[in-house]
């Protein structure tokens, strides 16, 4: 067994029948095999959350946009918005969905706020159409 196996612990978890039945109809229309896999999820989910609100600790999150780029200067502001010196921009991927619109997701990490900040102000900039930031982290468990 190597160092990083994990110990699987068995516990039991007394619920309401209706907490029970709406447990389940997540897990089906998830679809998760188990109710185990479910929590677990959830649970790391949890974790994630909270990770974001500890504002000292580092996050991870992926902003997606799509916008014209037919915009006056705007492939041009999102890439200066991305040069901040505050968050890291680990990467990004642009595809042209067609003649006027382009889809990019940008992989951030930084500080919470600075991450929910730059998603912010890139999100906000004229020309852009959708914009979503999904807050992820590393679950060290």
């Amino acid at each position: 067994m190597s160092e990083r196996a994990e110990q699987t612990v068995r516990f039991t978890v007394s619920l309401p029948r209706p907490l029970l039945e709406e447990l389940d109809r997540g897990m089906i229309d998830r679809g998760y095999a188990s109710r185990s896999e479910y929590v677990r999820d959830l649970i790391r989910e949890q974790l994630i959350r909270e990770k974001w609100q500890d504002a000292g600790g580092e996050v991870v999150g992926v902003l997606t946009i799509c916008y014209d780029h037919h915009q006056r200067e705007l492939p041009d502001r999102i890439m200066q918005l991305q040069h901040r010196r505050y968050v890291n921009v680990l990467c990004t991927t642009h595809v042209h969905l067609d003649r006027e619109d382009c889809l990019e997701a940008i992989f951030l990490r930084g500080k919470p706020a600075e991450v929910e900040r730059l998603g912010i102000e890139i999100g906000g900039l004229r020309g852009v159409k959708f914009s979503r930031l999904t807050r992820a982290s590393k679950v060290d468990l």
